[in-house]
């Protein structure tokens, strides 16, 4: 499950030790096409967004 940093409104995988404090979200953010489009290191693994 996606989760939305508090501190910079990024996005992060549940197990990401980038995160902080966050909040689940059920989705990504509309603004999201791609895997490239989310910057973190924890997407590495998911090959496209389809998988998340």
């Amino acid at each position: 499950m996606p989760v939305m940093s508090s501190d910079d409104f990024t996005v992060h995988d549940d197990d990401c030790d980038e995160v902080g404090d966050g909040m689940p979200i059920s989705d990504l953010p509309d603004e999201v096409n791609s895997i490239e489009d989310l910057d973190c290191q924890c997407w590495n693994k998911y090959s496209s967004v389809d998988e998340i």
